[in-house]
């Protein structure tokens, strides 16, 4: 039994081993994706990282970024199965999870499964569904099952949606509901591309398109999951994320009380526990066994932005959520973490 054990464990490779095998595969996916997609790196990166933390993504940009080009090019290179829904005002919840169907030749009811039930969803320009529909997708993003006709399916696992929207059309569209919107781990505002990135792009669409080879499989996505899950996480870096979680609730508190009038309603928990989940993974993807606070940092606008309603005073001297943030992460301190040889052992 004892050699048998010995055999097993050895076979099995190591935190360390996992770690680098995960960012290894990670890169190269990375590496696929830009073969296409011309500049975007923040984009891309987080985008990886919500594959790793489990999380949904909220794409916002103005119409011909490659939002939704960058997401089938995700699919296509990560394999497993894709999906994509052109939510339009018409749609109703059974276009998105199915429905019952009545089967003449056989006399029975039989359960069609909607586009839902795929690996990665893209929901393009979301914000044109109404609410019913929205309701529905919240109960898929939230508990990751589908109700229909009083029997519950699992969607696959991993299951990820990656939401589209565009901020400057308010004709036929709906706001999205604030229990919604906080599902969503990131919300990422896709900017213009430089003029050099731009030329990059026109010279590319000369050529004939590339093919994309998937490198991952959802087996294999699943597995780096819990190897993010093993990165270690100081207590300072936890309570680094609390405090900025709490300081969009109570400004003044930190010596922002000018802010607080544009400040309806702070983030929620949700928000601590995404910076952290998330920061884990940004540690893996950038070779670290340990998540330090700058992660924190560097994720915060992309966690907290959504999760900010803010006031009529705010919109109207035209102050935004990032305009917020920026105060807070300037206000409150970044703690410089040590790690003890006990911690640094913990870590390794």
């Amino acid at each position: 039994m004892d050699q048998d054990h010995t055999a097993e464990t050895r076979q099995q490779p190591s935190r360390a081993d996992a770690q680098a095998l995960a960012r290894e595969q990670l890169e190269t996916a990375l590496f696929e994706v830009k073969r296409v997609i011309v500049g975007q790196e923040p984009m891309l990166e987080r985008l990886l990282v919500a594959l790793l933390a489990g999380g949904h993504v909220l794409l916002e940009g103005v119409p011909g970024l490659a939002k939704t080009r960058t997401v089938n090019t995700l699919a296509d290179v990560l394999g497993g199965s894709f999906a994509r829904i052109q939510f339009t005002p018409d749609l109703v919840p059974a276009d998105l999870v199915g429905t019952r169907v009545y089967r003449p030749d056989t006399g029975a009811l039989e359960t069609e499964l909607g586009p839902v039930f795929a690996n990665l969803l893209l929901a393009d320009e979301i914000n044109r569904a109404p609410a019913k529909v929205q309701s529905a997708l919240l109960e898929v993003m939230q508990e990751q099952q589908v109700t229909i006709g009083g029997t519950t399916h699992q969607v696959p696992d991993p299951f990820l949606v990656l939401a589209t929207q565009n901020p400057i059309e308010n004709e036929g569209t709906y706001p999205l509901p604030e229990a919604q919107v906080d599902r969503f781990m990131f919300k990422l505002v896709v900017d213009y591309p430089t003029d050099r990135e731009e030329a990059a792009i026109v010279a590319r669409s000369l050529q004939p398109s590339q093919a994309i080879r998937a490198v991952l499989t959802p087996q294999q996505l699943a597995a780096h999951r819990k190897t993010a899950e093993e990165v270690y996480v100081d207590r300072q870096v936890v309570d680094y994320a609390v405090a900025l979680t709490v300081a969009t609730r109570r400004p003044e508190e930190i010596g922002l009380g000018d802010v607080a009038p544009f400040i309806e309603f702070g983030a929620s928990p949700r928000a601590s526990l995404n910076m952290v989940h998330a920061a884990r993974a940004l540690a893996l993807l950038r070779g670290r066994e340990y998540a330090l606070p700058r992660d924190v940092r560097d994720l915060a606008r992309d966690v907290l932005r959504h999760r900010l309603v803010l006031s009529y005073e705010a919109l109207a001297e035209g102050i935004d959520a990032d305009t917020v943030l920026d105060r807070v992460l300037q206000t409150v301190p970044m703690p410089d973490v040590e790690l003890s040889p006990a911690e640094e052992a913990q870590a390794a």
